[in-house]
């Protein structure tokens, strides 16, 4: 191949960082210097035919002329279409560009338009890397232990089992004791004993060695008392022979100690202790005592240690009304007007009134409701009479228990049964059944397990496996994550005086919601807490969310408080490397009524194992939802209502759970007002849409400029390739998908190096204006002035009107294609009747590849046999009649 000389094509200057010199290439395919597409080490996009040249040429021009297209349409070097990508996979720029160059920095604009990049980021928002020291080794080293995504924390742990033959203090021959487990300054103690000799405690103290200030552990045995506390013994350890256990050890097995007095001389009683060195991986770590939580009272203890919860199962109740029968209304000289509501918990749902106004009316209507394990709450469903408006009677009443309910795991219709009608009457102010009633309404009931009952929306769902676990698919991978720290955490709260953070971690993952302990009064908290989940399916999220404790004085004596959120993380599995170790600081950023704020950083490793990549790959050509989503899907409506029901009885039963996750935790987690307005999220995704239509858009601008020969060299380019494909079609498609392979491969190399996050720039958070922000965050219902009310109103309705222009122009533009054949405008359909009969004689006798070739040739003429006025075709268009003329 003849390379492009300068006097041709300008050439590319290839600028490399850090080197003060360019060096200039001879052209973007003598760089690369392409192959014959003949070669073995090119794939070949022709048919198999005899190796001649003319039959070589089509391909080898097919190939070459879209790279001269490239190098003619863009003057721009690869150097700095290189920094453009770099700077999305890193996800900032780190200062802009100076004036003088930066028409030189800019993406190319034509293969900017192609593949549009999104706007720098500020550096503030920007992910950040980091190498900590993973399992007590720097990272990217070898990591032998399991609990190898945190740095390793010593701790000294005291376990204090039981005690016995305490001798009495009290006057009254009693012992109420307890101990206490002194370090230094730091000081735990077990709840007391009244009157009992042999106490058991089992409980553990943990002492962090970055914090200890002893070379002793001093373990004191005392008896309560009203005025001062007796002293009954004491057991001293040398921290230096204190023995270190590592897991997977088995734990260190207490031992009876001789109680000694202040002076070292064995007294009376013995007390069984168990001591030792040991780190977070610890299985006596989440239950223990910890010396940074020495402030906090007792009954507040339970709500700042660490946790794992598991989400309650949930199922769709699926119940179809059919009929009902013998009903006996009161006033018999009226057709009933009878519906059917049913009751789950605080769930009401009702049919329609029945069609059939008779006493066996007819419904045949399907109800759904969320029910979760195990079953708490009954079926009720009550036939009632609309006699009034506000005003209804019931005729009958049964109730079901959801554990004799039948499960169905596919379509397949199960059998309908008949239930009884109870009547319930008034006696006495005493309600009592009426045992003479007979009436009877026939349900076709059923748990399904074939759906997944949707309790966070589907764009970012952490677990998409059906109800039924006969219907699970094999794991496919473990996601491991590690809660490393927490920088430059802003104060949540004031407590004497000064600003203060209590911060803790949630994650939640499928049914898996884990909680790292509470870390007191810290604005850099290190956690350093480790946990697992199996991955059923690459394409979902895993949700980190920091919070602020704020229940630490007492736990639900705190009146009304509720734990403040500090930011949220998201992870998609699909974007991370199988077996690499992700070490980022996570940006966390919250929207407030102020405007957006970074609330600190929050450091994470991750790691996605996958077992088998011929399974996940699989996985990739199956549909994203279980099979029943799609043999009888939901309405819209309804998964919204079952999404919000779900949600609402996940918060109910974690928030029963000890330590409690409460409801503002899982509604921020799950994103429960996500479905609100918001100015904002419409702007952030109508420019998302633009995003999408951006290249099409400019690939219609840069063939409009190759129709106008803007650029010569290039639109006779496209003159040549087009002859080509006219005379050799069938190389059309595999040229299609060889470019797009090869594109593919060339944008690999600024492949995304690290997982996206919250993008301030996308949502349009750092330009909202503060009303719209305000309106964001106001409530449901407005609780905002009438005047301010009436405001967003008016804006609400200009901003309408304008999708209400948009819409129509749409509806307009649609109703004069339909026009051409409806004989609205008997002229015009004449008109283009005859054309097609015209046309379809032309096209007969005249072969398809000049009617292509000629319609392109007219498509790409040059300019001065163009007209500024507008094409016949398209001012007939535009006379075809719309509907809008009968529109009042």
């Amino acid at each position: 191949t003849r390379p492009v000389t300068p006097g041709r094509v300008k050439s590319y200057e290839y600028e490399v960082r850090h080197e003060k010199s360019a060096t200039t290439e001879r052209g973007f395919c003598a760089q690369k210097n392409l192959p014959s597409p003949h070669s073995a080490s090119f794939p070949s996009s022709t048919p198999r035919r005899s190796s001649t040249l003319f039959s070589a040429f089509p391909s080898l021009s097919l190939f070459l002329l879209p790279l001269f297209l490239l190098a003619t349409k863009s003057r721009k070097t690869l150097r700095e279409f290189a920094v453009c990508s770099t700077a999305e996979a890193s996800g900032y720029s780190s200062s802009p560009p100076r004036e003088r160059s930066a028409r030189r920095h800019r993406c190319p604009s034509k293969i900017g338009d192609m593949m549009q990049r999104p706007p720098f980021r500020t550096e503030e928002y920007s992910l950040k890397e980091t190498a900590p020291r993973l399992g007590g080794v720097a990272a990217g080293d070898k990591l032998t232990t399991t609990y190898d995504l945190v740095e390793q924390m010593q701790y000294l742990y005291v376990r204090v089992v039981k005690a016995k033959d305490l001798p009495n203090k009290d006057i009254t021959g009693s012992c109420d004791p307890y101990v206490e487990v002194k370090m230094g300054n730091y000081k735990g103690t077990t709840r007391h004993f009244e009157k009992k000799n042999n106490p058991e405690w089992n409980q553990v103290f943990a002492f962090s060695k970055e914090r200890i200030q002893s070379s002793v552990v001093e373990v004191v045995v005392k008896d309560k008392d009203l005025v001062k506390d007796d002293f009954i013994g004491r057991v001293v350890f040398d921290l230096n022979e204190v023995p270190k256990r590592v897991p997977p050890d088995s734990p260190l097995a207490p031992q009876w100690y001789r109680l000694e007095d202040r002076h070292g001389h064995k007294g009376k009683g013995e007390l069984m202790l168990a001591v030792w060195m040991g780190t977070q991986a610890d299985e006596a770590f989440p239950e223990a005592w910890h010396s940074d939580a020495a402030s906090v009272p007792g009954d507040g203890l339970a709500s700042i240690r660490s946790k794992v919860y598991l989400t309650p199962k949930l199922w769709y109740l699926r119940v179809n009304i059919i009929e009902a029968q013998d009903l006996i209304p009161h006033d018999r000289t009226r057709f009933p007007e009878v519906y059917v509501k049913a009751m789950l918990g605080n769930q009401v749902l009702r049919t329609r009134v029945s069609a059939s106004r008779t006493l066996n009316p007819m419904w045949n209507e399907d109800l759904m409701f969320v029910a979760a394990e195990p079953f708490e709450e009954h079926l009720v469903l009550s036939v009632e009479d609309r006699v009034a408006p506000g005003k209804d009677e019931v005729l009958g009443r049964t109730i079901i228990s959801l554990h004799h309910i039948p499960r169905r795991l596919d379509h397949k219709l199960l059998n309908s049964q008949w239930f009884n009608l109870e009547k319930h009457v008034m006696v006495d102010g005493e309600q009592k059944k009426e045992t003479k009633f007979s009436s009877r309404i026939h349900l076709r009931i059923c748990l399904e397990g074939g759906y997944h009952v949707l309790d966070e929306s589907t764009h970012y769902s952490s677990d998409l496996r059906p109800t039924a676990k006969p219907l699970w698919k094999p794991s496919i991978g473990i996601l491991e994550l590690g809660i490393l720290t927490a920088q430059g955490l802003v104060p949540m709260k004031t407590k004497d005086g000064r600003g203060t953070t209590d911060a803790y971690c949630v994650a939640k993952y499928g049914q898996k919601w884990v909680r790292t302990r509470t870390i007191i009064d810290s604005f850099t908290p290190k956690w350093n807490e480790q946990y697992t989940w199996e991955v059923y399916d690459p394409c979902t999220v895993i949700t980190i969310g920091v919070f602020d404790n704020c229940h630490l004085n007492g736990g639900e004596k705190a009146n009304g408080a509720r734990d403040t959120r500090i930011g949220k993380v998201r992870i998609r599995l699909s974007t991370l490397e199988t077996d690499r170790v992700y070490t980022h600081a996570y940006p966390l950023i919250v929207l407030t009524p102020a405007g957006v704020k970074k609330m600190g950083e929050v450091q994470l490793a991750v790691r996605f194992t996958c077992s088998s990549l011929l399974n996940m790959m699989h996985l990739y050509s199956q549909p994203l939802l279980p099979k029943m989503h799609y043999v009888h899907p939901l309405t819209v409506i309804q998964v919204d209502n079952l999404r919000r029901q779900a949600t609402n009885i996940v918060s109910t039963r974690l928030s029963r759970a000890e330590p409690p996750l409460r409801k503002e935790i899982v509604e921020y987690m799950l994103d429960v007002d996500s479905h609100m307005w918001s100015m904002r999220k419409s702007k952030a995704n109508f420019f998302r849409i633009m995003g999408v239509l951006s290249p099409l858009i400019a690939v219609a601008k840069w063939f409009d400029q190759i129709c106008h020969w803007r650029n010569p060299l290039t639109t006779i380019l496209i003159h040549i390739l087009f002859v080509i494909l006219v005379l050799y079609p069938e190389l059309i498609l595999p040229t299609i998908f060889l470019y797009l392979f090869l594109i593919g491969v060339w944008y690999y190399r600024w492949r995304p190096r690290q997982p996206p996050h919250m993008d301030t720039r996308l949502s349009h958070a750092e330009t909202a204006h503060p009303d719209e922000l305000d309106e964001e965050f106001d409530t449901f219902p407005t609780s905002r002035p009438p005047d301010i009310v009436r405001m967003r109103y008016d804006r609400l309705r200009s901003v309408a009107g304008r999708i209400q222009t948009v819409v129509g122009d749409l509806a307009t533009q649609g109703e004069r294609l339909q026009s051409l054949l409806s004989w609205r405008d008997p002229r015009a359909t004449a008109l283009f009747v005859t054309f097609c009969f015209i046309a379809a004689i032309v096209l007969y006798v005249t072969p398809f590849r000049v009617v292509v070739f000629l319609a392109g040739l007219y498509t790409l003429r040059h300019p001065r046999f163009r007209h500024k006025m507008p094409s016949v075709p398209l001012n007939f268009f535009r006379r075809l009649p719309a509907r809008t003329d009968s529109m009042l």
